[in-house]
């Protein structure tokens, strides 16, 4: 069997993967066979040939323009926005309730991260981020769906993709949980893809350890291949979506606890717009600002990074002073299921990207494990935003920070997007929900809202009576 294995590595030039395969012991083997089964070394050898092609995203900077965007409510920024058709909030917000009552969305959680950045060896969504309640990323979600689901009557489904590293603890953790109160047969775990790294000199795979490759996960764009994948007599997670009539798909990554899942306003302009696909956004600090950069050219909408858009682009301004390319991705969308499938039968739809990391590695000529102090290998990633440019009549939503996007990224003690701003905002925004109620907080003082209670300063009022008085710390919950 070694032999017949190496012939097949030997066309790739990866016939070193096998240097340790006397020492292993079965299962070893059988491990290691099963993880080099799993990659296209084909499509491999492809990628790091042209791992220094110019991106075809680069030639679109020059003629980038602004793309067409609604405003969330809660704006209050007045510059301009190009809407590719008219929609009031109350026809968005009307057409937005009556899809989550005939039952036709369905959402997604891209749940794949450790904490490994907050010194947290846990999936990210295990983390306790609630200000006073403690709870987890995690509750904070699925108790979103749930209220949605309570709300308008029906039974969304949730889909959760998971990583290979964090995927059978965050099933053991949900199930103790009991699904934060959702049924277990409303929720959808799925695993996403990994890509082996690979050395930047030869595009040589590397090994993790002598029975095992350097794999990584495929990036959120592997969600696409991840939820159309059918295992052996099952059928894919998106053709079971389908066949409960769910048409479109609310997606958020976990990281986020403001994010505002099944907004009707957000669905109702993907809906009345046209779009396929509908992304949120956030205006630009300033031009430099470290976002992904959506953005329109050739009548489609695409996503530059920041590091590809040059500086002279990212500076203009439009005669009012705005910056002409304002629109930073914040990673929630909402997708048709329609989209998703025609795509997923395309291998081009979602481009693979490079990213130069520092990967530990074990040393063929000596066996012993390398920790390397700089960037010594190449992983490949795909993005679910380069979906944008198949969608039809493509839009996005600007949201504002303080009530749609705290994300949880660095450790304690970091500036931003750490556990303690991310408190400070969760804080801050029920704060303001509480006293447009006219109910008197104290400063200073922390207060947090769970979804079940209350999930907009509107329903608040309906609960909290004029002049109620909050001076400690206090966790509103049904």
């Amino acid at each position: 069997m070694k032999n017949q294995i190496i012939d097949n590595l030997k066309q790739y030039g990866q016939e070193h993967l096998l240097t340790f395969w006397d020492s292993l012991s079965g299962s070893e083997q059988r491990e290691l066979l099963n993880q080099i089964e799993s990659i296209d070394f084909a499509l491999l050898a492809h990628l790091y040939q042209n791992r220094n092609a110019p991106t075809e995203l680069l030639t679109l900077a020059n003629r980038a323009t602004d793309p067409p965007a609604y405003k969330f409510s809660t704006v209050t920024d007045p510059t301009p926005c190009k809407p590719r058709k008219s929609v009031s909030v109350q026809a968005a917000v009307s057409a937005g309730q009556e899809l989550l009552r005939q039952g036709k969305v369905g959402v997604i959680l891209v749940a794949g991260g450790q904490g490994t950045r907050l010194g947290f060896p846990h999936p990210k969504g295990m983390y306790q981020i609630g200000p006073v309640s403690g709870a987890t990323l995690f509750q904070f979600h699925f108790e979103k769906v749930l209220a949605a689901s309570q709300h308008y009557g029906c039974q969304i489904p949730y889909a959760v993709m998971t990583s290979p590293a964090t995927h059978h603890e965050t099933v053991d953790f949900l199930e103790q949980k009991n699904y934060f109160g959702l049924r277990k047969e409303d929720v959808f775990i799925f695993c996403q893809g990994t890509m082996p790294a690979v050395s930047p000199e030869n595009g040589k795979v590397l090994l993790h350890s002598k029975g095992s490759l350097a794999l990584s996960p495929d990036g959120h764009g592997g969600m696409l291949a991840a939820i159309t994948k059918k295992k052996e007599n099952e059928i894919s997670i998106l053709d079971r979506l389908r066949q409960r009539g769910i048409e479109y798909l609310f997606y958020n990554q976990v990281d986020n606890p403001l994010v505002r899942i099944c907004s009707p306003e957000f669905l109702g302009y993907h809906l009345l717009s046209g779009s396929e696909l509908t992304s949120q956004v956030i205006r630009k600090r300033f031009p430099t600002d470290k976002v992904g950069n959506i953005v329109e050219a050739d009548g489609r909408l695409y996503v530059i990074e920041y590091s590809d858009l040059p500086e002279e682009i990212a500076r203009q301004t439009n005669s009012d002073g705005s910056l002409k390319i304002w629109a930073g991705s914040i990673a929630v969308h909402i997708f048709n299921v329609a989209l998703l499938d025609r795509t997923s039968k395309i291998a081009t739809s979602l481009p693979f990207h490079i990213a130069r990391k520092k990967v530990p590695f074990i040393d063929i000529a000596t066996g012993e494990i390398i920790k390397p102090e700089k960037e010594n290998a190449i992983k490949f990633e795909r993005f679910i935003f380069d979906l944008l440019p198949s969608a039809e009549n493509a839009v996005v939503v600007e949201v504002d920070p303080p009530n749609h996007y705290a994300p949880l990224k660095n450790a304690s003690g970091s500036p931003a997007d750490s556990p303690e701003t991310v408190k400070r905002d969760l804080a801050a925004m029920y704060t303001g929900w509480l006293r447009k109620a006219e109910a008197v907080v104290a400063a200073e003082t922390p207060v947090e809202i769970s979804p079940l209670f209350a999930d907009s300063p509107e329903s608040v009022m309906q609960k909290i009576e004029k002049g109620t008085v909050f001076d400690k710390p206090t966790y509103l919950q049904n």
